[in-house]
């Protein structure tokens, strides 16, 4: 039996538990929450340590059995751009050794997401003499070389390179993630594992279609899904331009879950680009919705789309599988890996409206022949429940354990 660790993770721009959907929630926030409680319920202590915000929560916030959220008093300003968070590191990086201190804390591993997190983990490293594991979640060099969208700046990307050399193990979430981090980062291949994300096989399952519709006040049309935060990034212009080109007997409408008040301009001009489409009424922009509920849209919807022009891995694609609907995704992220069989969906070569609306219309015209698959894709997603998940970052952190030398912690 593996005996019992104590891990500090790290999260400085953005809460665990902050609402998803916005500017700076995504699928980071699910990773560490979902890994974390995992962990926890396998017997081992974690403390992640996060910035406060608003709305405010105790300092101390249980997410579980074994595993706790530690807000620190460092940096305040809600509206501050993730950039900015560079000169709190050090302010922030004091205030979890205060923690550890004033509670005698020992840690066995330090487990950093995103790259200010593992500045912040490379201090802590030196200072505790423990191992440092990092999870970019997504990579500057990566997200510049799309052309699309603002650049990431060039503090980022040298600051990717440090991390990179300064740590441990670098947990990649795909195939191609490691290649990137070898191409751009001059990563040495031995210090990347790959482990794949996970989904809550527990939240997102399916609910019976005609149930979910009523839910959500939705009649029979055909219904297709898009969640993600809205960016350029993420394609959504051209899943606009697509829904002109979907053929069948009747329009079908494109609910968008995703968004908070930061993207409001970014809706704008998407509702500006719907009117001139003259879709403006196939459109709905629902917003930001509390996790809980997203199983009834991936329920209610024919298909699920992910128009990207990158992402790190794509965790929307398992929770819309494990809720039994197929997935038109682009080649980006993990979809080669989660989307083998054609009951799952399609990729596409790229997000060209044409190519995305071929797709979607195929799918679309065998709706009775897609719902008989439901139980199928779901039976798919059972390799990436969060216990497998968490099995295998433990045998990966037993390995880097066992290879540090003279870890004798504090």
């Amino acid at each position: 039996m593996q005996k019992q660790l104590r891990l500090a993770m790290i999260s400085v721009h953005s809460c665990p538990a902050g609402k998803l959907g916005g500017r700076d929630t995504g699928g980071m926030n699910v990773y560490v929450v979902e890994l974390a409680r995992e962990l926890g319920r396998k017997g081992h202590v974690v403390d992640i340590y996060t910035r406060v915000h608003q709305p405010e929560h105790e300092q101390l916030v249980s997410l579980g059995q074994n595993v706790r959220l530690i807000h620190l008093e460092t940096i305040r300003d809600e509206e501050m751009p993730k950039i900015a968070i560079y000169s709190y590191l050090q302010r922030f990086t004091c205030g979890v050794q205060d923690f550890r201190k004033c509670n005698n804390l020992d840690y066995d591993l330090i487990h950093s997401h995103y790259w200010l997190s593992g500045l912040v983990g490379m201090q802590l490293r030196a200072w505790w003499h423990i191992p440092q594991v990092v999870m970019f979640h997504t990579l500057g060099a990566a997200k510049n070389s799309t052309g699309v969208g603002e650049d990431e700046p060039e503090l980022r990307i040298e600051s990717e390179r440090e991390v990179v050399n300064n740590c441990e193990r670098i947990i990649a979430a795909t195939d191609r993630e490691k290649e990137e981090l070898i191409q751009h980062y001059g990563a040495s291949p031995q210090k990347i594992a790959i482990i794949p994300c996970g989904v809550n096989l527990g939240l997102f399952k399916p609910v019976d279609k005609e149930t979910a519709r009523k839910e959500l006040s939705l009649d029979h049309e055909k219904v297709i899904l898009l969640v993600g935060r809205i960016e350029p990034l993420k394609g959504l212009g051209q899943m606009l331009r697509a829904l002109t080109h979907i053929t069948g007997k009747e329009a079908p409408r494109l609910m968008i879950v995703g968004g908070d008040e930061h993207s409001q301009g970014e809706v704008h001009a998407l509702q500006g680009m719907a009117r001139e489409l003259h879709i403006e009424d196939q459109v709905t922009f629902v917003g930001s919705v509390p996790q809980e509920t997203l199983p009834l849209f991936y329920s209610a919807a024919d298909v699920c789309v992910i128009p990207s022009y990158y992402e790190s891995f794509g965790m929307v694609a398992l929770e819309s599988l494990a809720c039994g609907t197929p997935i038109v995704a682009t080649d980006v992220g993990g979809m080669r890996h989660i989307i083998r069989r054609s009951e799952t969906g399609r990729i596409v070569e790229d997000n060209s409206p044409h190519h995305l609306a071929s797709s979607i219309s195929e799918l679309l015209c065998q709706t009775e022949e897609q719902e008989q698959h439901v139980e199928t894709r779901r039976a798919l997603m059972a390799e990436f429940s969060w216990a497998n998940i968490a099995d295998t970052m433990l045998q990966e952190y037993d390995r880097i354990l066992k290879d540090y030398p003279g870890a004798d912690n504090l």
